[in-house]
């Protein structure tokens, strides 16, 4: 089993070699990351009904795409990756939801329990919508704090992997994940306590 240093390391050179336009290192890429990328697309669909129009490989192949078209973006490791990807998956479900047309603001919204989604569910547009203008909300306030939001809620990313990803600590991501919950609660209209 490949350690998880070798991992990053292995990684972070494909990348460097997409960004040089090395020929074959984005199949390479791809080979290497596709299973985490599917197991993380997979997560998002698991609630959905059958014969939904938005499969994993859908979502992975079209996330995949984004991250591949990243040409300006220095890529500083495995998290990092992983971070841009779950905001290309955002976006992804997000276009998926208004092109749905499910649902108008507000209507037939439900509160989201932020002390036990770690990852969004997607089997409610109205869910990925709400937190994506709740997100977006942040963003003009504090765009780290989004960043954060974007990584747990989208992404499935650990505190520590967000540090990471960041380049902050791991007492600085839960403190401001702290703050973060109890903006979201106000900001969604979950006034349960944790």
């Amino acid at each position: 089993m490949e350690s998880s240093k070798a991992k990053s390391g292995k990684t972070m050179q494909l990348l460097r070699d997409v960004v040089r336009g090395n020929p074959g290192s984005v199949d390479a890429l791809m080979t290497e990351l596709y299973g985490e990328l599917r197991t993380l697309a997979q997560h998002y669909l698991a609630s959905e009904s059958p014969g939904h129009t938005l499969q994993a490989t859908a979502l992975v192949n079209e996330a995949y795409i984004r991250l591949i078209d990243q040409s300006q973006v220095e890529w500083q490791g495995r998290s990092h990756f992983f971070a841009v990807g779950a905001q290309a998956m955002r976006r992804i479900l997000v276009d998926h939801a208004r092109r749905k047309g499910r649902i108008k603001r507000g209507k037939g919204c439900e509160r989201v329990d932020l002390d036990t989604l770690r990852i969004v569910s997607p089997q409610r547009s109205d869910d990925v919508l709400a937190i994506d203008e709740a997100i977006c909300e942040l963003e003009e306030r504090d765009p780290r704090q989004a960043q954060i939001v974007e990584m747990r809620f989208f992404g499935g990313m650990t505190v520590e992997e967000v540090a990471e990803a960041l380049g902050i600590s791991r007492r600085t991501v839960e403190s401001e994940w702290t703050i973060i919950r109890a903006w979201l609660r106000r900001r969604l209209g979950d006034e349960t306590e944790s």
